[in-house]
């Protein structure tokens, strides 16, 4: 029975994921490298820029990623993390940088496609102010508590929450991200209420947890998975479509009764708008393919991270969607930045 769910499980993401741009990969040495050694790309350091502190799922890829573009493409890729603003501060920068290919960024959903629904204004342009590169892998959330309290499902939370509406609290790694907007979802979804309590990370987040500050959080799997494992917190359903391969015995919120929940924290990789096509080919065909290297797959896949490796010309449709669907919530609720 179990493998039956699990198998479902995956054909459920892969079904997801196919309109994402997936593609078999060529060989670096192809044409799109060949351009870019012609123009001696690249010939010093690259910084990509994390909008958030170390230590997130956005940072656990794109430092993985940094590391791999150095080696494949021979150059000194760093990660520069510059928090601020839901993200907003350091997506910025990478909208204002010098389109040269020397300044990168990797942005989570919060940043590139909720931001522009809950900020009145952004210090740059959110549609036409990048390149993108590829769309890299994402990640789940687990609702977690506290492994010593009384709710132990789903249905006791939901039923705690009904009970006592506007009490229970829910931390988030700052207003604005994923761990904000998923949480609501359900609330909308399931007709509850519970306060938010922002925090400057995901780091912070699940101390909050842990430390019963707060009732419960949406913690993404990179960071939950070590405190769900060690006993600290328990997981009580995951967002994504299919059941976690690291924690199969935790159900989706599908399947505890919210049909057609989804929410996962998805991964871009973005250069500034104008940087030159070969640059931008050059590093979409290096990603993808370190992406399909079986190290870099065994660590997302620890950390419960599914690979998109997408192309360029995928990212557009996908962040149409993503932003219908968010900024419809974002409106609904009147979710506003605090």
């Amino acid at each position: 029975m179990r493998e039956d769910l699990l198998n479902t499980a995956r054909l459920r993401r892969r079904a997801l994921l196919s309109g994402l741009g997936a593609v078999a990969l060529p060989a670096l040495g192809g044409g799109a490298r060949a351009q870019g050694q012609g123009q001696g790309y690249p010939n010093r350091t690259v910084t990509i820029i994390v909008p958030f502190a170390p230590g997130g799922s956005t940072d656990f890829v794109a430092r993985l990623l940094a590391q791999h573009l150095s080696t494949a493409l021979g150059g000194n890729f760093v990660v520069d993390n510059r928090a601020g603003g839901s993200g907003t501060v350091g997506h910025g920068a990478v909208a204002r940088a010098r389109p040269d290919g020397y300044t990168l960024g990797v942005s989570p959903t919060g940043t590139f496609a909720l931001a522009p629904f809950l900020f009145d204004r952004l210090p740059y342009d959110s549609e036409n102010g990048f390149a993108p590169i590829s769309l890299l892998a994402g990640n789940a959330m687990f609702v977690c508590v506290h492994a010593s309290g009384s709710i132990r499902t789903y249905a006791d939370l939901i039923a705690a929450a009904k009970a006592q509406p506007g009490k229970l609290t829910y931390a988030s790694a700052g207003a604005g991200t994923i761990a904000q907007l998923a949480p609501e979802l359900m609330l909308d979804m399931s007709g509850t209420q519970m306060l938010h309590v922002a925090y400057r990370s995901g780091g912070l987040q699940v101390q909050a947890v842990i430390a019963k500050e707060t009732t419960m959080g949406f913690i993404d799997t990179v960071t939950a998975i070590p405190h769900i494992q060690s006993g600290d917190l328990r997981a009580l359903a995951v967002t994504s479509v299919g059941r976690s391969p690291q924690m199969p015995d935790v159900p989706t919120l599908a399947e505890c009764g919210l049909t057609g929940y989804r929410a996962t924290n998805d991964f871009g990789f973005f250069a500034p708008a104008g940087t030159p096509p070969a640059i931008v080919s050059q590093l979409s065909e290096a990603a993808r393919k370190i992406l399909a290297m079986p190290e870099v797959k065994a660590r997302l896949d620890a950390a419960s991270i599914d690979i998109y490796a997408g192309t360029s010309e995928a990212f557009a449709p996908y962040q149409a969607e993503e932003a219908r669907r968010w900024g419809e919530l974002i409106r609904r609720r009147g979710i506003k930045m605090e």
